[in-house]
C-alpha cells in the first residue's frame, strides 16, 4: 500500500526558521511572566501547541501559574501578537527545494497537507507571505487550535485524513523537524515517519525519537520507496 498523503510541518521543516519561534516564545515568558527560560529549554517544546508549551515551561520552572488557564492564555495571546508581527514584517522563505518537493508529490498523486503548532491566525500570515495560501501546492492545512489536542497527539493528522478522504493511516507519511512531529506520526500509526535534521532539532536529538527515516534535505524524500 503506497503513500497517498504526506503531512508536513511548517516552521523548520518546509519554511526557514532561524530560531525565531523559540526566541519570541522565550521573550514572552521572560518579559511578561518574569520566568527565565533558556533557548535550549524552549527548543524542547518546539512543534507542540503553544499553550501547551507555555504551560510545560512554567511547570518545569515550578511556577504555579501553569495551572492558571487565564494566565497561560494571556501569554499565548502575546505570543501570537508578536509572532504575527514578526511574520508580517520579517523575511519568510521556503527551505531549499520545499516547493518543488510538494509539487512533485502532488504530480505523483500524493496529497499534501501541512500541520503546525501555530494557531490559524499565525499560519495564514505565514502561508500568505510565502505564497502558499490558496494555491495549488497544498491540499489542506490543519492548525493546533482546530483540534482537541495538538502534537504529540495525532489529531491533526486524522483531521487532514478526514478532510482529504484518506481511508487508512497506512497510506499516510509524517514529516517534521521536532520530536513532537515524530511522536505525532508514531502515535497516529503512520508507517513512514521522517525527521528533518536541518530544523529545530539536531540529527542526534531526532535519532532518539520514533522515526523510519532522517533526511537533511527535503529532496531526499522523493527517493524514499514509500513515495515512488
Amino acid at each position: 500500500m503506497g503513500i497517498q498523503l504526506a503531512v508536513f510541518d511548517i516552521a523548520g521543516t518546509t519554511l526557514h526558521d532561524e530560531s525565531n519561534v523559540g526566541l519570541v516564545l522565550q521573550q514572552v515568558i521572560q518579559q511578561q511572566a518574569g520566568v527565565a527560560v533558556s533557548l535550549p529549554e524552549v527548543n524542547e517544546v518546539m512543534g507542540y501547541a503553544k499553550p501547551y508549551a507555555i504551560r510545560y515551561l512554567l511547570q518545569q520552572k515550578q511556577d504555579a501559574r501553569y495551572r492558571d488557564a487565564g494566565f497561560v492564555n494571556g501569554l499565548h495571546t502575546l505570543f501570537v501578537q508578536q509572532m504575527s508581527a514578526h511574520y508580517q514584517d520579517g523575511e519568510v522563505r521556503e527551505k531549499k527545494g520545499a516547493g518543488m518537493v510538494l509539487q512533485e508529490l502532488r504530480r505523483r498523486d500524493i496529497r499534501v497537507a501541512l500541520d503546525t503548532g501555530f494557531d490559524r491566525a499565525i499560519t495564514n500570515i505565514v502561508l500568505e507571505r510565502v505564497g502558499w495560501l490558496n494555491n495549488d501546492l497544498v491540499d489542506t492545512v490543519v492548525t493546533s487550535d482546530e483540534v482537541a489536542f495538538g502534537r504529540p497527539y495525532p489529531y491533526m493528522i486524522y483531521r487532514a485524513m478526514e478532510q482529504l478522504g484518506i481511508k487508512s493511516i497506512q497510506q499516510v507519511a509524517k514529516i517534521g523537524d521536532t520530536l513532537s512531529d515524530l511522536e505525532e506520526g508514531a502515535n497516529a500509526g503512520c508507517p513512514c515517519v521522517i525527521g528533518v535534521t536541518t530544523g529545530a532539532y539536531t540529527k542526534e536529538a531526532l535519532q532518539a525519537g520514533p522515526h523510519t527515516h532522517l533526511v537533511a534535505d527535503l529532496e531526499e524524500i522523493l527517493s524514499i520507496h514509500w513515495f515512488i
